[in-house]
């Protein structure tokens, strides 16, 4: 099959979110939701509330997040609400989910802030208690930083939603997604730096004794994307474009495409992207006349 590709989307949207991806979201397999609560006084919408939504509002798409905190919720609660949410969407939940990063949000919002080494333990419990919450009935689980005791998560989700664990740190994150994770979301930065990653994942694969090939790889892009080098040059001036940054593709359709084939090349089985100029829908359906069918002519590697 061809590689899928989904919208990624802008917390920062709120209102102006589903009116953008009701005229844009036709021609992609599924969309990815932020999950955050504070940028200063910026508006922020809430990320498993949008996920709900557009579940319901698009229902032949794929939904997930990219990525939750785990620190925002109890993990044996998110079982139950993630297997509630596949169940009643037919199979179409993901549950992407990641170690926290942004310490402002925490401190305003009352969870406590430990190291990333802590946060990164309490990840690979929480990913543990999802799967059996989801596979086991009942669950007593005793660990470090998450206790459950003779839980039921009933129904069951039939199938359990794919595990995606979000994240680039060497020695801690990598070997939770090798040890943990059905697949890999990686915010992409270059191709040197990808390589090196897709290196360190092999091995903490070879050293908890799992195949490498078993992980899909799904890669984050930001897009901004012009007609010609005039568009993009105006864009880049704009002030109400998003900014761009190392993960961005920026070029014209024939540059976008070349970049975007190099990461499938690279190893990518799936692709998100971030359009630059949203809530505008111009940017985002460019590149679905222009660089989408590009990518449906391409089939992923084993992954």
């Amino acid at each position: 099959m061809p590689v899928p590709v989904g919208l990624n989307t802008w917390s920062r949207l709120v209102g102006d979110l589903f009116p953008y991806l009701d005229q844009v979201v036709a021609p992609f397999d599924s969309l990815w939701f932020p999950d955050h609560v504070q940028y200063g006084d910026a508006t922020v919408a809430e990320g498993w509330s949008l996920l709900a939504y557009a579940l319901a509002r698009y229902p032949d798409k794929i939904c997930g997040h990219d990525v939750l905190c785990n620190s925002f919720r109890n993990p044996a609660h998110l079982a139950k609400m993630a297997a509630t949410m596949q169940i009643i969407s037919g199979g179409r939940v993901v549950v992407g989910i990641g170690a926290g990063w942004n310490e402002e949000e925490y401190r305003a919002y009352g969870w406590p802030f430990p190291s990333a080494r802590v946060r990164i333990a309490q990840l690979a419990e929480s990913i543990q208690i999802l799967r059996k919450l989801w596979t086991e009935t009942p669950v007593t689980f005793h660990g470090e930083h998450y206790q459950l005791d003779v839980a039921y998560c009933e129904p069951k989700p039939d199938p359990a939603p794919p595990i995606m664990v979000g994240g680039k740190g060497e020695k801690y994150l990598l070997r939770v997604v090798a040890q943990h994770a059905d697949w890999w979301n990686y915010v992409y930065e270059d191709r040197e730096t990808y390589a090196h990653k897709q290196r360190v994942l092999q091995d903490h694969c070879a050293a908890v004794g799992r195949e490498y090939d078993e992980i899909r790889q799904v890669i984050h892009v930001g897009i901004l994307i012009g007609e010609n080098e005039r568009e993009v040059e105006r864009q880049l001036a704009d002030p109400a474009v998003r900014p761009v940054d190392a993960s961005t593709l920026v070029g014209t359709p024939q540059e976008i495409t070349a970049g975007l084939l190099s990461i499938v090349e690279q190893g990518a089985a799936r692709i998100t992207i971030h359009v630059c100029d949203a809530p505008r829908p111009e940017g985002t359906q460019l590149f679905a006349a222009s660089v989408l069918p590009h990518l449906a002519k391409i089939t992923p590697g084993p992954q």
